[in-house]
Protein backbone atom coordinates (compact mmCIF):
# COMPACT_ATOMS: atom_id res chain seq x y z
CA UNK A 1 0.00 0.00 0.00
CA UNK A 2 2.66 2.30 0.66
CA UNK A 3 4.49 2.07 -2.18
CA UNK A 4 1.48 2.29 -4.35
CA UNK A 5 0.94 5.89 -2.26
CA UNK A 6 4.95 6.64 -2.73
CA UNK A 7 4.55 5.85 -6.40
CA UNK A 8 0.97 8.25 -6.73
CA UNK A 9 2.67 11.11 -5.50
CA UNK A 10 6.01 10.80 -7.37
CA UNK A 11 3.54 10.17 -10.51
CA UNK A 12 2.47 13.76 -9.30
CA UNK A 13 5.32 15.25 -8.68
CA UNK A 14 6.19 14.24 -11.79
CA UNK A 15 3.35 15.46 -13.78
CA UNK A 16 3.93 19.71 -11.91
CA UNK A 17 7.67 19.92 -13.02
CA UNK A 18 6.62 21.10 -16.41
CA UNK A 19 4.77 23.50 -15.48
CA UNK A 20 6.64 24.40 -11.86
CA UNK A 21 9.57 25.37 -14.92
CA UNK A 22 7.29 26.93 -17.71
CA UNK A 23 8.71 30.59 -18.42
CA UNK A 24 6.39 33.37 -19.58
CA UNK A 25 7.67 35.07 -22.20
CA UNK A 26 7.24 38.72 -21.68
CA UNK A 27 7.37 41.54 -24.24
CA UNK A 28 8.82 45.51 -24.67
CA UNK A 29 8.03 47.65 -27.41
CA UNK A 30 9.13 50.87 -29.39
CA UNK A 31 8.51 53.28 -31.71
CA UNK A 32 11.56 54.46 -33.41
CA UNK A 33 12.37 58.17 -33.99
CA UNK A 34 14.72 60.42 -34.83
CA UNK A 35 17.31 61.21 -32.23
CA UNK A 36 17.11 64.94 -31.20
CA UNK A 37 20.74 66.62 -32.17
CA UNK A 38 22.42 69.61 -31.10
CA UNK A 39 22.32 71.03 -34.73
CA UNK A 40 19.31 70.70 -36.88
CA UNK A 41 20.67 67.43 -39.49
CA UNK A 42 18.81 67.06 -42.78
CA UNK A 43 20.07 63.50 -42.81
CA UNK A 44 18.53 62.33 -39.05
CA UNK A 45 15.04 61.03 -40.59
CA UNK A 46 12.71 57.80 -40.44
CA UNK A 47 10.60 55.82 -38.63
CA UNK A 48 10.45 52.36 -37.33
CA UNK A 49 9.78 49.75 -34.55
CA UNK A 50 10.81 47.11 -32.38
CA UNK A 51 9.63 44.46 -30.31
CA UNK A 52 11.89 42.28 -27.95
CA UNK A 53 10.32 39.50 -25.95
CA UNK A 54 12.01 37.79 -23.54
CA UNK A 55 11.54 34.38 -21.90
CA UNK A 56 13.59 33.41 -19.26
CA UNK A 57 17.00 35.10 -20.11
CA UNK A 58 16.87 34.87 -23.63
CA UNK A 59 16.01 37.98 -25.28
CA UNK A 60 14.40 38.25 -28.90
CA UNK A 61 14.94 41.28 -31.09
CA UNK A 62 12.94 42.08 -34.37
CA UNK A 63 11.69 45.42 -35.89
CA UNK A 64 11.82 47.54 -38.88
CA UNK A 65 12.74 50.82 -40.38
CA UNK A 66 11.80 53.03 -43.29
CA UNK A 67 12.78 56.44 -44.32
CA UNK A 68 15.95 56.87 -43.69
CA UNK A 69 17.97 59.46 -45.83
CA UNK A 70 20.93 57.43 -46.11
CA UNK A 71 21.92 53.32 -46.04
CA UNK A 72 21.44 52.01 -42.22
CA UNK A 73 25.03 50.87 -41.02
CA UNK A 74 24.25 49.28 -37.38
CA UNK A 75 22.08 49.21 -34.34
CA UNK A 76 22.72 48.68 -30.81
CA UNK A 77 21.09 48.12 -27.69
CA UNK A 78 21.94 50.70 -25.56
CA UNK A 79 21.79 51.15 -21.44
CA UNK A 80 20.75 54.31 -19.63
CA UNK A 81 19.85 55.42 -16.38
CA UNK A 82 16.52 56.42 -17.69
CA UNK A 83 14.48 56.60 -20.54
CA UNK A 84 15.17 60.22 -22.78
CA UNK A 85 18.91 60.01 -21.69
CA UNK A 86 22.04 58.76 -24.13
CA UNK A 87 23.72 55.58 -22.34
CA UNK A 88 26.32 53.23 -23.13
CA UNK A 89 26.26 50.68 -26.09
CA UNK A 90 25.43 46.85 -24.77
CA UNK A 91 24.84 44.68 -27.46
CA UNK A 92 24.90 44.75 -31.30
CA UNK A 93 22.26 43.98 -33.57
CA UNK A 94 22.23 43.06 -36.93
CA UNK A 95 20.31 45.77 -39.92
CA UNK A 96 20.06 44.40 -43.30
CA UNK A 97 21.35 48.14 -44.53
CA UNK A 98 19.10 50.22 -47.47
CA UNK A 99 17.01 52.91 -46.14
CA UNK A 100 14.30 50.42 -45.29
CA UNK A 101 15.30 47.10 -43.98
CA UNK A 102 14.79 44.92 -40.54
CA UNK A 103 16.58 45.10 -37.08
CA UNK A 104 17.42 41.56 -35.41
CA UNK A 105 19.30 39.95 -32.69
CA UNK A 106 19.32 37.73 -30.01
CA UNK A 107 21.17 37.39 -26.47
CA UNK A 108 21.57 35.72 -23.48
CA UNK A 109 21.42 38.11 -20.28
CA UNK A 110 22.91 38.38 -16.58
CA UNK A 111 19.52 38.94 -13.82
CA UNK A 112 20.96 42.40 -13.26
CA UNK A 113 20.00 42.75 -17.57
CA UNK A 114 16.94 41.40 -16.98
CA UNK A 115 16.18 43.50 -14.14
CA UNK A 116 17.64 46.69 -16.05
CA UNK A 117 15.27 45.96 -19.17
CA UNK A 118 12.25 45.72 -16.80
CA UNK A 119 13.06 49.08 -15.60
CA UNK A 120 13.11 50.67 -18.95
CA UNK A 121 16.81 51.02 -19.07
CA UNK A 122 17.42 49.86 -22.53
CA UNK A 123 17.03 51.24 -25.64
CA UNK A 124 17.37 50.74 -29.69
CA UNK A 125 19.41 53.10 -31.72
CA UNK A 126 20.23 52.60 -35.54
CA UNK A 127 22.86 54.33 -37.33
CA UNK A 128 23.23 55.16 -41.05
CA UNK A 129 25.61 56.42 -43.35
CA UNK A 130 24.62 60.32 -42.68
CA UNK A 131 23.62 59.93 -39.45
CA UNK A 132 26.73 58.20 -37.75
CA UNK A 133 26.29 59.07 -34.46
CA UNK A 134 22.30 58.37 -34.55
CA UNK A 135 19.68 57.89 -36.76
CA UNK A 136 16.70 56.55 -34.91
CA UNK A 137 15.92 55.81 -31.38
CA UNK A 138 13.67 54.34 -28.68
CA UNK A 139 13.14 52.82 -25.76
CA UNK A 140 11.87 49.07 -24.78
CA UNK A 141 9.08 49.47 -22.50
CA UNK A 142 7.28 46.59 -21.11
CA UNK A 143 3.71 45.74 -22.62
CA UNK A 144 1.11 45.01 -19.99
CA UNK A 145 -0.67 41.52 -20.59
CA UNK A 146 -4.21 42.17 -22.28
Amino acid sequence: MRRWIAGLLMAGLVGCVPTAFAQTARTFKTRLSPVPVAAYNVNVVGTGTVTATLTGTTLVIAGTYEGLASNATQAKVFKSNKPGIRGEALLDLKVSGGTTGTIAGQFTLTPAQVQELAASRYYVQLHSEKAAEGNLWGWLMPQEKR
